[in-house]
């Protein structure tokens, strides 16, 4: 007679890789997280065609993908090139993780055609391999409805907190969201530190250019703090910063999870009324593009730990500052 089989549970491996942009942040997640960060090579044809070869075994494990999508789309490709390596080298599952989403700001049909991109990029994701989605403070909310897998969505504020509590007085603080769409993020921080909330109210007549801002609220010798999910052309921004101290803000500082930065918005922002614009390093900043008035808060120990919860079935909301 055969003896009967032991019920032996396999140990699933984590495994963390990178593509080429996003190694400056992954490198430092997998660090925090106690592990090496995965081997893969990113070869090009002479007309830069690429070539994704993931030199390990992924077999069975859970394949964590770190890489923001942000400008160029080449980023994107890695990433979709990467995840379809690993699903046909039979990864157990495979989570795209994607501290910047690119394309969030098209999130709907808002005239006649055009597409809505974010929608598009999740369809893609999914195609490519993608088993879960875990990313940063999307542009919209109900971008996560654009999924059929589960989404992480981790918020900044479980970074942003604890900063301003320990290195702002925010006695004489007042909240502020640079548009009627940021009121929700900004209402975060009002609510937590028990402050004022204001509203600058915008009008664009063309995209990345502001016609006209009014303050909705009173600011009057007060330290305002201006909140949004990100800042490109700091166009916005800035003329947020002007028109809070013409209502007579004693100062100004911003708190922007992605730091796109593209034109000339290091120019603008080192010559803009701010004190501090307090970024998150989702995007690296330009080398070369200095600008004293930008501190970088890192989001590795956050990641890190979400990954962890992720594999060990743990709660990712319980990483967040609770009101």
């Amino acid at each position: 007679m055969f003896a009967p089989l032991q019920m032996i549970l396999p140990v699933i491996d984590v495994k963390l890789f990178s593509g080429d942009k996003s190694q400056y942040l992954a490198k430092r997640i997998a660090d925090y997280y106690g592990d090496d960060l995965g081997d893969v090579t990113v070869r090009r044809f002479s007309d830069g065609e690429m070539r994704i070869i993931i030199n390990q075994s992924v077999r069975g494990a859970w394949v964590f993908f770190i890489q923001s999508t942000f400008s160029p789309t080449d980023n994107l490709m890695e990433l979709l090139l990467m995840m379809d390596a690993a699903k046909r080298a039979s990864a157990g599952y495979i989570t795209a993780v994607i501290p910047y989403f690119g394309y969030a700001r098209q999130d709907r049909k808002d005239k006649p055609r055009v597409p809505i991109s974010a929608r598009m990029i999740a369809n893609i994701l999914q195609t490519a391999g993608a088993d879960r989605v875990m990313t940063m403070d999307f542009h919209a909310d109900q971008i996560q409805g654009f999924f059929d897998i589960p989404v992480d969505h981790l918020k900044s504020e479980a970074i942003f907190i604890p900063h301003l509590a320990e290195n702002i007085d925010l006695s004489n603080v007042i909240f502020a969201s640079p548009d009627v769409g940021g009121v929700k993020r900004a209402r975060t921080y009002s609510k937590h530190f028990h402050r004022e909330l204001v509203i600058c109210d915008k009008v664009r007549k063309e995209v990345n250019k502001v016609a006209e801002m009014t303050v909705i609220g009173e600011v009057e010798g007060a330290d305002v703090i201006v909140v949004d999910d990100l800042v490109d052309t700091a166009g916005t921004l800035c003329r947020a910063a002007e028109v809070l101290i013409e209502k007579g803000a004693k100062s100004v500082r911003a708190l922007c999870t992605h730091p796109v930065l593209s034109g000339d918005a290091y120019e603008k922002i080192a010559a803009s009324k701010f004190m501090e614009v307090i970024v998150c390093d989702t995007i690296p900043l330009k080398a070369g593009r200095p600008c004293d008035k930008i501190t970088v808060l890192s989001t590795d120990k956050l990641f890190a730990r979400a990954i962890r919860n992720t594999h060990e079935h743990r709660s990712i909301s319980a990483l967040f500052v609770e009101d």
